[in-house]
């Protein structure tokens, strides 16, 4: 792959759906494809290119369906198969593309394949079975072992707890990095490459566009499985885990035999990923086939050792991680570009302001995302503004990980009660992004006639679709014209990025500059990030130039001719074309 060849996938902006949250269509108070096939217009309004579905397939959902147990089946909770195929031909119909969420690195526990594998049937060696260990000779505890027997090693499961189960059945344990009823398959097994691969073809040959490939750094596991620092296990299972020894030989492997010759947007999710050079392995030129990677550098910024910590951040660290994956990517991959998904809380509360400056955080934060070199993708209600909803109480989350993690750090007396998390987890929780898309001012926000399964925002009667396309100034407009003005305009996608305010606190200008002398072929974009009236004075590489203001957050902004000094309102964002 030539990365500075032309691609769909790089010029496209990705919209992406939480089937469960964005439109219930029969009333029990889950969304549905029904539901997203009737909101295409809506899609196809806000001027996306391709749509990214979360898991649909057919699941226990004890990990709202990222536990497959069927991969070629749709699950009833969001329809049938005839309900997808209507979803696909109506996207297709109105040139917008349909990106399939696969999940390759564990399946369900009620799949067939591990039914098969407990039993030491066919599948016998396509999990991580191995026996436990003397509970007096180490260090870490057994859960639901048998007396006198430890897990294999002291990993620990990102979703909390030890991350092996035993099952009584076989009589040994299995790995389980996620959910105790979500185990991870063994790689290592060649018919295990070869089933994925068969399952990933068959949605091929169903005529989609692209796949995310849920946390696919974690396939090839370290040999041996040893255990990890003792003092820290969680964050020696995070640290020791991803990128596997045989990882590229994997998911290269999966490329050859499922995608090769497909046009096909593939993107990687690469849990806990901050390497520039590692990312390079997966998507250069010389790669592993994938167009890019959602790495995880700029997410863990504010964010401690647990789901409820906070830390100091400052714009200074958000411009080093975006800087550093600009630049180091440029000529040798592609960069994903997002803040927003169903694993995050929502960017405006999280590193703008949902207070007075709600809207103008919130379309000065969408203008970095879609004026850097890179695919962006928009996250259901990012383009309505939303913000993180206020849960009161551990009964109001649905997010596995949140109510486990909570109810371990009570148990264990780590923490006193649900009140010393709260704001914390109101900040950082999966659940926080989760809530139901906001639709209208009416009963249940226009997502459902029923009860809905997660509560809704508490703003949903000022902050929703209907509001918002009555407004032309409204987030969700400036989002159609800031998707409109990178349609337009190729030196927004392909432009070399060059930062001039590394070290301000407040300003955050860069230019944009294609390597060719057609058309527009520089931009400059000077973003206040801040809520204070801020002085900006554009850098002598621009200053003085004649341009254009392509786009302001602030209607009543001057059209001047040339780039020059100004004071910036309140997270006031300019995007000049020079000319």
């Amino acid at each position: 792959m030539n990365d500075e060849r032309r691609a769909w996938w790089k010029e496209a902006t990705v919209y992406q759906v939480y089937p469960r949250s964005f439109s219930d269509s029969d009333g029990d108070g889950v969304g549905d494809l029904a539901g997203l096939a009737s909101r295409a217009d809506y899609l196809a309004d806000l001027g996306v290119d391709a749509v990214w579905l979360n898991p649909v397939y057919e699941s226990p959902m004890a990990d709202n369906g990222y536990d497959v147990a069927d991969y070629r089946a749709i699950d009833d909770t969001f329809g049938t198969m005839a309900d997808w195929r209507r979803v696909r031909d109506t996207l297709h119909e109105r040139d917008i593309r349909l990106v399939m969420d696969f999940v390759p690195n564990h399946t369900s526990d009620e799949h067939e394949w591990f039914e098969a594998s407990r039993r030491r049937g066919r599948t016998a060696d396509w999990y991580h079975w191995r026996d436990g260990v003397d509970a007096d000779e180490v260090a870490w505890d057994a859960e639901d072992g048998p007396d006198g027997e430890a897990p294999p090693n002291n990993w620990q499961s990102l979703f909390g707890g030890p991350a092996w189960s035993y099952d009584p059945e076989r009589g040994q344990w299995y790995l389980h990095l996620f959910h105790r009823r979500q185990p991870d398959l063994n790689w290592e097994e060649p018919a295990v490459r070869e089933a994925v691969a068969d399952e990933m073809a068959f949605w091929v040959d169903e005529g989609i566009d692209g796949f995310r490939l849920d946390v696919v750094n974690l396939l090839s596991k370290p040999d041996g499985l040893p255990s990890g620092d003792p003092d820290w296990p969680y964050r020696g299972t995070l640290l020791s885990v991803p990128n596997g020894p045989r990882i590229h030989e994997y998911v290269s492997e999966l490329h050859d035999r499922a995608f090769a010759g497909e046009d096909l947007l593939l993107v990687g999710e690469c849990i806990g990923e901050t390497s520039v050079d590692e990312a390079a392995r997966y998507v250069g030129p010389d790669g592993d086939g994938l167009g890019m990677i959602f790495h995880f550098d700029h997410v863990g910024i504010g964010r401690g050792e647990r789901l409820w910590d906070r830390t100091d951040w400052s714009l200074t660290d958000l411009k080093s991680v975006f800087d550093r994956w600009q630049e180091g990517l440029y000529g040798r991959g592609w960069n994903s570009l997002y803040f927003n998904n169903h694993d995050q809380p929502r960017v405006v509360s999280r590193f703008g302001d949902d207070g007075e400056f709600r809207p103008e955080s919130a379309t000065c934060i969408a203008t970095l995302l879609h004026t850097l070199r890179g695919t962006p993708y928009v996250y259901q209600g990012e383009e309505l503004g939303m913000t993180n909803p206020t849960f009161e109480s551990l009964s109001e989350f649905r997010d596995v990980e949140t109510v486990r993690a909570v109810e371990e750090a009570i148990e264990s007396g780590e923490v006193g009660s649900f009140e010393e998390v709260r704001e914390g987890l109101n900040a950082h929780s999966r659940d926080t992004s989760r809530t139901p898309m906001q639709w209208t001012a009416g009963p249940n926000a226009g997502f459902t006639d029923g009860e809905p399964w997660i509560r809704l925002h508490e703003d949903h009667e000022s902050v929703n679709v209907e509001v918002e396309r009555a407004d032309p100034e409204s987030v969700w407009h400036y989002y159609r014209r800031l998707i409109d003005l990178r349609d337009d305009h190729d030196v927004l996608v392909y432009g070399e990025y060059e930062n001039h305010t590394p070290d301000d606190e407040r300003v955050w200008a860069y230019s944009r500059t294609l390597p060719r002398a057609e058309g527009r072929n520089r931009a400059f974009v000077a973003l206040n990030w801040s809520g204070d009236r801020v002085e900006v004075d554009p850098p002598a590489a621009v200053a003085g130039e004649g341009a254009t203001l392509a786009l302001s957050n602030y209607p009543e902004s001057p059209s001047p001719s040339t780039v020059g000094a100004y004071v910036a309102r309140p997270w006031e964002a300019r995007v000049y074309l020079l000319q």
